[in-house]
């Protein structure tokens, strides 16, 4: 795993940014939209 990428998705939430974090195929193969409580917006999530 890169900590980079995680570094920089943690950053894009602080900026009010969401993310997808994506199961595994072998499991349910779905995603999830993870950002900060305090930064989102109806606006960002629509």
């Amino acid at each position: 795993m890169d900590v980079r990428k995680i570094q920089n998705a943690i950053q894009w939430m602080k900026n009010g940014g969401l993310v997808i974090v994506a199961d595994d195929e072998d499991r349910e193969s779905e995603g999830d939209m993870i950002g900060l409580g305090s930064k989102v917006t109806p606006e960002n999530v629509n």
